[in-house]
């Protein structure tokens, strides 16, 4: 407003401004202009702009205008940004000078920062004027953040890119591809040089967002969605969603945590971030809207899940963070990742607060560190339209947390072009066509056809699909080698009725076995796709191990093919089942089932039942009606071809099953009743790493012979089982009902990533425990209670099978992982029990798990 008179005068003409030099008036110079992305050509806001050797100082708008006016001659103005290159332009002291300002990315790493007086001096947090400015804005975060207004609103524009680069010239130059390089890019900047990229996936989301602070409730609104993608033969619905796990889902410069990369960092404002990050105040910047101060923070530890970069803080009284740039270093402790850059900015709005304007996360991947084929992607999110305090009708409030605007993936070019807000680049408007030609062309669908045969397991035939591949050849000492062929039908072949099974011949035994599904679809969605909502009635005929169908993981096939121990307890498996699955948006989930199950010993395993004449029982039929009950709050899932994976959170997983069987009904043998639960949550503990905790426990009522007891969950081979007992043989120990605790915590590296000469290896700590309690009554312990099959006895190295004593089974593991990036080795200790056939108290386990 103090300048505004003399900006006024300097718009007048040359002669009157001539003439009122004349009268002594002093001097004013002007520049006014635009700022943009020298790459993309979009508008940067809030690029500071000031004339150089004065306290004059300004700001470019949301949308990279700007004007900064003052008295004097000025030759110079400099223009910055963090992440960029400053610029100095020179201009015409004493008129007005128009500019255009294209900006380029700096990839200038932070350095330590330090003071020197004669000697190095030690850095300590006591006396810091950069760590009691950031005290300051710990202290002003709960009235700086969004929520704590009670009522909020605003709209939100979200768009993903992801590119391969770095892609080989042979190839390039190769008559292969030649038909294909329509499809690069040779525009854009990675890591501030310019690429040759092959995008492969770009989407871009408009929402509404509500929230209401009391009672907490957030509401997601999804108007409008575009995608397209190259990569579907990696048959992954919801890859967005992993993406935008990846890259940043909600990223909250106020948290004390900010989750990305799939793992957790600590914020440089965080409550106790003065532990862990040295700061120090780099510069101060004059705006119109007041004085920032610019504080830069590095991770005293580099190995640590920590930040560097820097923070625009306001002196104003509130403290909040008007900007702020996030980076990482080389030696952090993440696989694949060569640079990780997040921007977000802030916009005042009135009251005072601050309100994130938009968020920016770019990161880099490769297998090799410095050179080879990479990944990129940048997702930018841009918030509009605050509204405070303004709360909608209760009603609202009782809907869907995430709501679908009807018609949102049929929205025109039209639309997008009014409501998108942020321009695309030249490349992007082009890519949609471009997908959309090569996914016509003959050669590519070939392509796709062998990448998603091998990616996901199954060869596609139109309405059908021949797999899983990885089953048509195993080896066990039963079947000796055992070949399978199998398949399924697609929605091409009906959306409604779908057709799954396979046949398998074993050369040592000469038997075939085979399995046939058909499934209902009552909502027209495949059965492996959520959500489900099917009838399934199936019939299977093959052979496994007694206990084995309680064991989740089968990841680790290759090292399962060596086993530690003798065991040669199998069965051969008569089972039809008929399932009701139903699962709601919320991620509740429950299943009815009927089950006629024949048991036939095999192997060395005998039924023999404990009365005078050992009489050997050729087979066992049960038949039994199951309830299962799931729910898994606020759960995000990948969903491939054959399973669905939950992308952990943390918040927890809840499952309940209730088994009744009926005597004499199509030849049950036994009436009882069987109650499993288990409650699953992982606890992220910031720099200390996270806790995956299992609560289990189980009740069963009734007489039966062991087959039916709970046999608990066993692991002989060479591979690690998270979910199993790893130093339990097959068939040891059954029970009646039972409690146990399994507890798994991964370190991050944040001990290992502080020990000399082996801190660069990256290696990360694990520490297991699993306990077991429970217990057998006497009227199911064959040794005190007739009709019932005795207990398999161990001999020659063997095994035999024992009731669940007082005592619980405890087990313990410590492990190393992120060995060459793949490879985890646990060494795990058996606490008692140690008195059993073929037992040792220690063992070694792997296992493979690429990671970030």
């Amino acid at each position: 407003m103090l300048l505004s008179p003399l900006y006024s005068e300097a718009q007048q003409p040359d002669s009157t401004i001539a003439g009122k030099k004349q009268l002594n008036v002093q001097t004013v110079t002007t520049v006014n202009g635009l700022v943009v992305d020298d790459v993309s050509g979009r508008p940067l806001p809030f690029v500071g702009v000031n004339f150089n050797g004065s306290r004059y100082g300004s700001s470019t708008d949301r949308v990279g205008r700007f004007v900064l006016s003052a008295t004097g001659s000025y030759s110079r103005v400099t223009f910055s940004y963090m992440g960029y290159q400053s610029v100095t332009k020179i201009i015409k002291p004493g008129q007005v000078n128009e500019l255009q300002i294209r900006l380029h990315s700096s990839q200038t790493q932070l350095k330590e920062v330090s003071v020197v007086s004669g000697k190095k001096k030690k850095y300590t947090n006591k006396g810091n004027p950069a760590v009691e400015l950031i005290q300051q804005i710990i202290d002003h975060k709960e009235q700086n953040r969004m929520e704590s207004a009670d009522y909020l609103q605003y709209d939100q524009y979200e768009k993903i890119g992801l590119s391969f680069f770095h892609l080989p010239q042979k190839l390039i130059n190769s008559h292969f591809f030649s038909k294909y390089k329509f499809m690069l890019d040779t525009t854009q900047k990675i890591n501030g040089q310019q690429e040759t990229s092959l995008p492969v996936y770009f989407s871009e989301k408009l929402f509404q967002n509500y929230y209401r602070k009391n009672p907490s409730k957030s509401i997601r609104v999804l108007n409008a969605q575009k995608e397209t993608n190259i990569i579907k033969f990696v048959d992954t619905v919801g890859l967005d969603t992993y993406l935008n796990r990846l890259y940043g889902n909600n990223i909250d410069i106020y948290d004390n945590n900010i989750f990305i990369i799939t793992n957790q960092f600590l914020s440089p404002i965080a409550n106790h971030a003065p532990e862990f990050y040295k700061f120090f105040i780099t510069d101060t910047i004059q705006t119109d809207k007041g004085k920032l101060v610019e504080v830069s923070f590095i991770p005293r530890n580099k190995g640590d899940l920590l930040f560097e970069g820097k923070l625009m803080v306001t002196l104003d009284g509130h403290y909040a963070v008007e900007a702020c740039e996030l980076n990482v270093n080389k030696q952090i402790n993440i696989n694949f990742m060569r640079s990780l850059k997040i921007r977000l900015d802030f916009e005042q709005y009135p009251g005072g607060r601050y309100y994130l304007n938009k968020s920016d996360v770019k990161a880099d991947f490769g297998i090799l560190k410095n050179k080879g084929t990479g990944v990129f992607g940048e997702r930018m999110v841009l918030y509009d339209h605050y509204k405070l305090n303004s709360p909608l009708p209760e009603e609202f409030y009782q809907g869907k947390s995430l709501q679908t605007a009807v018609n949102s993936q049929k929205q025109d070019t039209a639309y997008w072009m009014k409501n998108r807000a942020d321009t695309l680049s030249t490349q992007q408007k082009q890519l949609y066509g471009r997908i959309s030609k090569l996914e016509s062309m003959p050669s590519f669908k070939r392509l796709s056809w062998i990448a998603s045969t091998l990616t996901g397991g199954y060869g596609d035939f139109g309405a059908v699909q021949i797999g899983p591949i990885g089953s048509i050849y195993a080896f066990d000492n039963v079947e000796g080698a055992r070949f399978q062929l199998g398949g399924r039908t697609t929605p091409k072949f009906n959306r409604s009725i779908y057709l799954e099974g396979f046949t398998a011949y074993g050369t040592r035994d000469t038997k075939a076995k085979y399995n046939l599904s058909t499934y209902f679809s009552l909502n027209q969605t495949p059965p492996y796709r959520f959500p489900n909502d099917y009838f399934k009635v199936s019939y299977q005929y093959d052979i496994d191990k007694p206990g084995k169908i309680y064991s989740i993981n089968n990841s680790q096939a290759t090292l399962a093919s060596f086993q530690t121990g003798k065991t040669d307890y199998w069965l051969y498996n008569k089972i039809f089942r008929v399932d009701y699955v139903k699962d709601f948006e919320n991620h509740f989930s429950y299943n009815v089932t009927f089950k006629n199950w024949n048991q036939q010993a095999a192997g060395t395993l005998l039924f023999e039942e404990n009365d005078a004449n050992n009489t050997i029982i050729h087979d066992l039929t049960t038949t039994e009606v199951g309830l299962g009950l799931r729910y898994a709050p606020h759960e995000q899932i990948l969903q491939g071809t054959q399973s669905r994976h939950t992308i952990y959170s943390k918040y927890p997983i809840f499952n309940l099953q209730i088994n009744h069987g009926f005597e004499g009904l199509l030849n049950g043998a036994y009436s009882y009743n069987n109650i499993s639960a288990n409650i699953f949550k992982r606890f992220y503990l910031s720099q200390l790493g996270y806790s995956d905790v299992t609560l289990l426990g189980n009740l069963l009522t009734g007489k039966v012979p062991f087959p039916l007891l709970n046999i608990s969950p066993a692991n002989q081979s060479f591979g690690y089982e998270p979910d199993a007992y790893n130093k339990m043989n097959y068939l040891e120990f059954v029970s009646d009902h039972y409690v146990g605790l399994n507890i798994t915590h991964s370190f991050n590296g944040f001990f290992l990533n502080k020990i000399p000469l082996i801190e660069h290896l990256k290696w990360r700590e694990f520490l297991s425990f699993k306990v077991l309690y429970g217990g057998l009554r006497n009227e199911n312990n064959p040794l005190y209670s007739k009709n019932l099959y005795k207990f398999p006895v161990g001999s020659n190295g063997a095994n035999g099978t024992y009731a669940l004593g007082s005592t619980p089974y405890v087990e313990a593991g410590v492990g190393v992982g992120n060995i060459f990036k793949l490879l985890r080795i646990d060494v795990i200790k058996r606490f008692n029990y140690l008195d059993h056939s073929g037992i040792s108290a220690y063992g070694i386990k792997f296992s493979i798990n690429p990671d970030f």
